[in-house]
């Protein structure tokens, strides 16, 4: 299974809070965070085609353009998955997951998702019903593995096994 993941600058490892506006960029293969998700990712066959990236203070200056350029990657990089996250307990970052993840399912037939901690509760009372946001703990909460494994579960049914969206939704989303 090939796989997209769409981060901040922190998440990437360019720069998080010191580099706000970082500009959107990619990455052959994963960078930053997407070495504590592969394991899980390795368990279903998954590897990590590209990493996308920008800064928040980007995104927040720059959204539509950054939706729509991240959404047109994804378009010409076709992955069978993409994941928006994880968003942790950032707010900002966990709207640009949401936002992302709702162009991609709007424009694209990829397969997504968005990641966040229940701490981001506007965002994911504006979009839990619109895309799947899945569950995982804040920014140094017990837990985190397990969120990857559970991920990695979702994303190998929602390619192979959709008959078992219905029940891991219940069991995994907000």
């Amino acid at each position: 299974m090939k796989i997209v993941l769409i981060f901040d600058s922190g998440l990437s490892g360019e720069g998080g809070k010191s580099n706000p506006n970082c500009p959107l960029g990619a990455a052959h293969g994963g960078i930053g965070t997407a070495q504590i998700m592969e394991p899980a990712f390795k368990k279903i066959n998954a590897e990590v085609q590209a990493t996308l990236f920008c800064g928040v203070g980007y995104y927040r200056e720059h959204t539509e353009e950054v939706v729509a350029k991240m959404t047109a990657m994804v378009k010409r990089l076709n992955p069978d998955f993409v994941v928006c996250g994880p968003g942790f307990n950032f707010p900002e970052y966990s709207e640009m997951c949401a936002v992302c993840c709702e162009s991609i399912l709007e424009n694209t037939e990829i397969h997504t998702c968005a990641m966040m901690s229940q701490e981001n509760v506007e965002v994911i009372s504006k979009y839990a019903k619109k895309l799947p946001i899945l569950k995982m703990p804040k920014k140094g909460g017990v837990g985190l593995g397990d969120s990857f494994e559970h991920l990695a579960e979702y994303m190998d049914a929602s390619v192979n096994h959709p008959e078992m969206i219905a029940a891991l939704s219940e069991k995994y989303c907000y």
